[in-house]
């Protein structure tokens, strides 16, 4: 997905002046047209477009603040990262990758894994919402389609079924009656599932490793010495010699459907 430089430009330079502009403009209203201590607030609106252009920048600043933890819970990302730290984990390497290393390369995959359902909202969603063809209730349910089907396909049913139950919002038919305030934190728990089984499988061999260095250390009498020590180097050759990373974030990949 293309991003626009003018946009970014835009939103770094230009937004907090706005923002700044219009709270000025709104209290001198206020304090020109309310008689006494009364204060009026008024939400410009435009009877074209619906709402102006301030709210909407203030609506797209308040939409940045919380992009993080979106981008977090949405997408694919929590999967990758956890399976990372249960590979360091299991290595027995503690600080190496760094975590800026593995941020950095889960958030590259990220970005890999969902560039279709991100292209997908752009081009039925963003795009003609900015070209003023779609109102902005149109443009939402655009974009959240794609973000939807995308984690319906990872999310248990079970795990539906656990947060139907939770927020009473009873049985439901198909997908499309779904609540996405039910589905988010299903597909969540799905991803946490899915990351420990995955962890699990990764921690199976290096554990097999420890255990065969530790009965030839108690075979020789080396009882004093911690069988991780002589294990580590043996646990990081073999990782390399099998070419593991290439193994690793090869099935990660395709884990999603």
């Amino acid at each position: 997905m293309q991003i626009n430089k003018g946009l970014i430009l835009f939103l770094l330079f230009f937004v907090p002046l706005a923002v700044v502009l219009c709270s000025d403009q709104a209290m001198a209203q206020a304090q020109s047209a309310a008689p006494g201590n009364a204060i009026s607030i008024n939400i410009p609106l435009d009877q074209t477009q619906g709402l102006a252009t301030p709210i909407k920048i203030l609506l797209i600043v308040t939409f940045l603040t919380f992009l993080p933890a979106l981008f977090i819970s949405l997408t694919s990302f929590t999967r990758i990262i956890i399976v990372f730290s249960f590979l360091r984990q299991a290595i027995g390497l503690h600080q190496a990758p760094p975590n800026q290393i593995l941020i950095g390369l889960s958030l590259f995959m990220t970005f890999a894994i969902m560039t279709p359902v991100f292209t997908e909202m752009n081009k039925n969603g963003i795009k003609p919402y900015l070209d003023g063809q779609i109102s902005e209730e149109v443009a939402f349910k655009r974009v959240e389609a794609p973000l939807r089907n995308f984690m319906f396909r990872q999310t248990r049913t079970s795990d539906v079924n656990l947060m139907l139950q939770i927020s009473k919002a009873g049985p439901v038919e198909k997908f499309e009656d779904l609540p996405t305030m039910v589905l988010i934190p299903a597909f969540v728990i799905s991803e946490l599932k899915t990351a420990f089984q995955i962890g699990f499988m990764l921690y199976i061999p290096f554990v097999v490793m420890d255990m065969i260095v530790a009965m030839i250390l108690l075979s020789m009498g080396m009882m004093v010495l911690p069988p991780v020590i002589i294990s580590l180097p043996f646990k990081v050759m073999l990782f390399v010699v099998v070419n593991g990373w290439d193994l690793v974030v090869t099935s990660l990949i395709r884990s999603f459907r």
